[in-house]
């Protein structure tokens, strides 16, 4: 593969904004290296993005809140991009029910914060000391207007965007005197699988969430990744809020 290929590391590429953001780079030509769970379908895609134009597809096989697969994960990315990787997007994330803290349950508490946080943080601290020592790259981790504002029955995944959010602005301050960029992409909401995985597959009720709203999609934020990865390099776009016009804050949606 020629150097002058650019390359992204996308977790969570399977679906959603991942995949959509995969999409998008590839057809700017770039290597796209997918990570997720779930192999048949980041085959599926890897073909879709081959046809779109990249320059080359890595599928690999990808369990963030698992630090074996991390590490082969992050061994197997660097390899692949030939010990240059321009972007990683911190994308694998998600939320689960919409209890009280009175009444959530320990499990879903457990999964939240181990993928959207710590989940989060092994993926970076296994590639980020390799794009130090290479004085090249750009982080992007996904974040949620939710490390903005609370709402009911979403404390543990607020609390979780809130800390991407910590994690994001302090990397910032630990980079700098570096070339490493990093970035925030905060979202409202958007229509992906996000609000069936949240209501564990009940359909109707994560139809529901979009009822009367015209949603961001997938592509609106792969667009705002592609913004914040596409800057010239003396520039770092800090974080990017973005919503739907109907919705103004995560209880405030105009349904028509």
């Amino acid at each position: 593969m020629s150097q002058s290929v650019s390359s992204i590391v996308i977790t969570g590429a399977s679906a959603g904004i991942g995949e959509e953001t995969a999409i998008l780079f590839a057809e700017r030509g770039w290597h796209v290296v997918l990570g997720a769970r779930r192999k048949d379908k980041l085959q599926a895609l890897a073909t879709k993005l081959s046809q779109k134009g990249a320059s080359q597809v890595t599928v690999l096989v990808l369990d963030v809140t698992d630090d074996k697969s991390v590490e082969q994960f992050a061994a197997s990315a660097w390899e692949a991009a030939g010990g240059k990787i321009d972007v990683l997007f911190n994308n694998a994330g998600l939320a689960l029910g919409v209890d009280h803290v009175s009444k959530g349950l320990v499990s879903d508490w457990e999964s939240m914060l181990d993928t959207n946080v710590t989940g989060l943080l092994r993926v970076t601290r296994a590639l980020l000391p390799k794009m130090i020592d290479s004085a090249h790259g750009h982080v992007i981790n996904m974040g949620s207007i939710a490390s903005h504002v609370v709402y009911e029955g979403g404390s543990v995944y607020c609390a979780t965007k809130h800390a991407v959010r910590a994690i994001t602005k302090t990397m910032r301050l630990e980079l700098n005197g570096t070339p490493i960029r990093v970035s925030l992409i905060d979202p409202g909401m958007v229509e992906t699988d996000f609000s069936l995985v949240r209501f564990k597959e009940d359909q109707e009720r994560a139809k529901s969430v979009y009822k009367g709203v015209t949603p961001l999609t997938g592509r609106d934020i792969a667009e705002c990744v592609w913004f914040a990865a596409a800057r010239p390099k003396h520039v770092n776009i800090e974080e990017i809020v973005v919503m739907p016009v109907d919705q103004a804050a995560p209880h405030k949606i105009n349904r028509k």
